[in-house]
């Protein structure tokens, strides 16, 4: 009920900025709101919606292969969507369309999510500094946009609990005022997610910050704030939704890109309209024709290019931005708790984070040129070190050799092309439909890809008169979740002899299938592990007897 109160008030504000428009009252709509935050605040469960209604899953246990995927392509007269790119956003519309029994297809040039939704931070998040931005300027849209993302987190971790979890974040304050500045900051990102709170955010004394995070540079250190987002393997979570999509009948296939788009002629208008688009399996060379009534175009930062494909004249609206990370050894974190400075030496904010024993540091955000495999920058890498180095203690010393791998994302900043201002970038995504009918979703963040997916398809099924009903993928269980337990490594490890670390990451990479790809590990030949033979010795994957036969008849 407080909870509620509170976002409702914050709404109001929001609603009616002129009302309150300087820092003052700013300071007294904190107080006025956090003095009614008892000190036992509870901890709010997370909200569980289910699918709407069953869903028939055609592929409920085997999957069509690429080359069955790749003959319903080719062989189906007419799909009622074709979705153009793999990444979340594209397979979010995939499955967004293909549960509300619209006929769909999805092609993908490269591997699925190999592009920017396999190079993020991790983390499943609303965007604490947007709700920063958004307080101080009494700014609707970045308030709304946070509120948003914060219910997609909860359905996330919900629909994917194999592949995510609650990660603590911790805030180190090295001055006093800091102190309940940001705590009423973060408090508020917790009053935002209401009832899909992960869990209250608490402060800590600087003696329990360092027993927490004993990496953490000492002097001058006031205490720490702690707080809750999400963190995912986004690789596998991408896949999981185009998994899912596919399981649901969507025909899908990577590796198959758009040479040009098909276009026929309106018979009302005798304007040209897009029909589907003409295709090349880039591993065999054959080429063919995929008609839809509906194309959507979610290429991310290749948006430009298959606009460009429907008209050459169009403006280009994506303002790719590189965000560089790297990976250092984990003994720079601890196992469970990340790191977040909210001011660096150039505004940025920077996350450091445990992630698969290692540590993740970034991101940055730089203006970048779009290509297929971005590098990183010798500069940006340096300039991630010097900011960890800021906040680590001097006794451990920030070396570049430590860093074991870096990567670089485009993020695909968007200009809306139907704003009268359009040199301002958009803070959250566009939906674009072209004359000639084309449907365009830019922009974003990951952890709405599904609420982005939603809009995508009730635009597309409205301008293209698509005979569907609403959403259905809020509660929906993505691939390997349904039969997911935190035990289930332990069965893996005592009906298949898997020793317990390749157990954990098979159930925390497979979910409930687990039990699948244990039936195809190698024997090895020991006492013990009974299966499961290392591919490195230092890692926990594993050799397949399938692919291995199949690898051998080639």
């Amino acid at each position: 009920m407080l909870q509620a109160y509170g976002i409702s008030i914050l709404d109001c504000i929001f609603k009616e900025p002129k009302a309150y428009c300087n820092v003052f009252d700013h300071i007294v709509l904190l107080c006025s709101i956090f003095c009614f935050v008892p000190v036992g605040y509870v901890q709010a469960r997370l909200a569980y919606v289910e699918a709407q209604g069953e869903l028939k899953v055609p592929f409920k246990d085997a999957l069509p292969t690429r080359e069955e995927q790749l003959s319903t392509l080719r062989n189906t007269e007419e799909f009622d969507v074709l979705v153009v790119g793999g990444g979340a956003t594209g397979s979010g519309c995939a499955l967004d369309a293909v549960t509300r029994n619209l006929k769909t297809a999805l092609v993908e040039r490269s591997d699925f999510s190999s592009g920017t939704s396999s190079r993020s931070t991790k983390l499943i998040h609303g965007g604490v500094r947007y709700l920063q931005k958004a307080i101080m300027k009494l700014d609707y849209e970045q308030y709304m946009m946070v509120k948003e993302a914060l219910h997609e987190r909860a359905n996330l971790l919900n629909i994917a609990p194999h592949l995510s979890a609650p990660l603590p974040i911790m805030l180190p304050v090295y001055k006093w005022w800091q102190l309940p500045y940001y705590w009423a900051g973060i408090k508020m990102y917790d009053l935002v997610a209401g009832s899909q709170c992960l869990k209250s955010s608490y402060v800590l004394s600087k003696s329990k910050a360092l027993e927490l995070f004993p990496m953490l540079k000492k002097d001058k250190l006031v205490g720490a704030i702690v707080y809750y987002d999400g963190q995912h393997n986004d690789a596998r979570m991408n896949l999981a939704i185009a998994l899912t999509a596919a399981r649901h009948g969507a025909a899908i296939a990577n590796y198959t890109e758009v040479v040009h788009l098909l276009k026929k002629p309106d018979p009302k208008t005798g304007q040209e309209k897009v029909c589907g688009a003409h295709c090349r399996d880039i591993i065999t060379g054959q080429e063919f024709d995929v008609r839809a009534r509906c194309v959507i175009n979610a290429t991310g930062p290749f948006t430009d290019s298959l606009r460009k494909m429907d008209n050459q004249k169009t403006a280009n609206i994506c303002q790719p931005s590189a965000g560089v990370h790297i990976v250092i050894p984990g003994y720079y974190s601890p196992d469970n708790m990340g790191l977040l400075d909210p001011a660096t030496s150039d505004g940025r904010v920077i996350f450091f984070l445990p992630w698969e024993k290692m540590t993740v540091a970034g991101t940055t955000d730089t203006p970048t040129e779009v290509t297929a495999h971005p590098i990183p920058v010798e500069d940006d890498i340096n300039f991630i070190l010097s900011e960890v180095r800021n906040y680590l203690s001097p006794d451990v010393e920030v070396r570049r050799g430590d860093v074991l791998a870096a990567w670089s994302g485009i993020r695909p900043l968007v200009t809306d092309p139907n704003s009268k201002d359009t040199q301002s970038i958009c803070r959250n995504h566009i939906v674009n439909i072209s004359d000639s009918g084309l449907i365009t979703i830019a922009g974003g963040k990951w952890t709405t890809y599904r609420s982005m997916a939603e809009e995508t398809l009730d635009t597309a099924i409205k301008a293209h008169n698509l005979s569907a009903g609403p959403s259905r993928t809020v509660g929906l269980m993505l691939d390997g979740g349904k039969d997911w337990t935190p035990t289930l490594y332990i069965r893996l490890v005592q009906d298949y002899g898997l020793e317990n670390e390749v157990a954990q990451h098979l159930a925390a990479t497979y979910g409930g299938r687990a039990f699948e790809v244990a039936k195809m590990a190698q024997v090895t030949g020991k006492r013990w592990p009974i299966v499961g033979k290392r591919l490195v010795s230092e890692f926990p994957y594993i050799e397949i007897l399938q692919l291995l036969e199949q690898h051998e008849g080639e």
